[in-house]
């Protein structure tokens, strides 16, 4: 038996909707990774972008476990000198509960070109609506703990 590597011609990808409502973070966003990188399907090939294009919508609902909402932090840099700004998760979650989701499946994700392909595939909304209706997407459903 041969050992199949995947060409860009033989991906097809497909557009998958998840509600994050009441699922947990971290869980969720494994999840997520594995879908935009393609690991859920038999033609995986590492150096390939085999995977598919997810869209979560109710990202504000989506819920930490503990005590993570008031202790997490979430660190940027503006470039400058003095420049580093910190946030807990909670004042993120009231202004771009997006942000969160993004951090987490981007650090699932690796660190290089073929990641930043593989990110640029996945769309966060807050709400419960989204501009793809027109894509068709079909519901995924995580089953998460």
């Amino acid at each position: 038996m041969k050992t199949i590597f995947a060409k860009k011609t033989d991906v097809t990808k497909k557009w998958h909707i998840v509600d994050a409502d009441g699922m947990v973070v971290g869980r969720l966003a494994s999840q997520v990774a594995k879908i935009l990188r393609g690991k859920n399907k038999a033609i995986f090939t590492p150096n390939i972008d085999t995977g598919d294009f997810v869209i979560v919508v109710n990202a504000k609902k989506a819920r930490f476990t503990g005590n993570k909402l008031s202790d997490k932090l979430y660190y940027r840099h503006s470039g400058y000198p003095g420049g580093i700004r910190k946030e807990n998760a909670r004042d993120i979650m009231e202004t771009r509960p997006e942000r969160i989701i993004e951090a987490a499946v981007r650090g699932m994700l690796p660190k290089n070109r073929l990641g930043r392909r593989q990110f640029s595939k996945l769309k966060v909304y807050s709400g419960p609506d989204h501009p793809h209706t027109s894509q068709s997407p079909e519901p995924l459903n995580i089953t998460t703990l």
